[in-house]
């Protein structure tokens, strides 16, 4: 069975794109760059497709005994996963979450009025934060070209 997003055969992670044979890295990290999951995926797969696998892949071991947090306290993405579908799998878990709205949907609640919905508040400095899922992956590459361990 394909993964979900389409393209590529099962197992396969390089595809077709505009920049010609690709492979994405999708990635969850850790506020100090440390992936928690890695799921490789061809260069056509939208990103916000894999936003479920990834976090389901997400793993965290207790320091005693007992099973590892599946669940992160919350999340920061970019617009790319502005979806019903992401905000509903991370309110029905429970998982703050912080993900910007776009342009388009900000102009379809200011046109609807007071039934666009509520507001949602959008903290600036909690999204510079952000930017450690990218940090993560360029130190991977970075390990990747030196040959060293994480």
């Amino acid at each position: 069975m394909a993964p979900p997003g389409g393209g590529g055969a099962t197992g396969e992670t390089l595809g077709q794109s505009h920049g010609g044979l690709t492979c994405r890295i999708h990635l969850s990290a850790e506020g100090h760059c440390r992936p928690l999951s890695l799921l490789i995926t061809p260069g056509q797969r939208a990103d916000c497709t894999q936003f479920e696998p990834v976090m389901n892949k997400i793993r965290v071991p207790r320091l005693g005994p007992g099973r590892p947090r599946r669940t992160p306290n919350s999340v920061a993405a970019d617009k790319a996963y502005n979806n019903r579908k992401t905000r509903t799998y991370l309110r029905k878990r429970g998982i703050r979450h912080l993900i910007p709205k776009k342009n388009d949907h900000k102009a379809a609640r200011l046109r609807r009025g007071s039934h666009g919905g509520r507001l949602s508040g959008f903290e600036k400095d909690r999204y510079k934060k952000r930017n450690t899922a990218e940090r993560a992956i360029n130190k991977l590459k970075l390990l990747a070209d030196t040959g060293d361990r994480l």
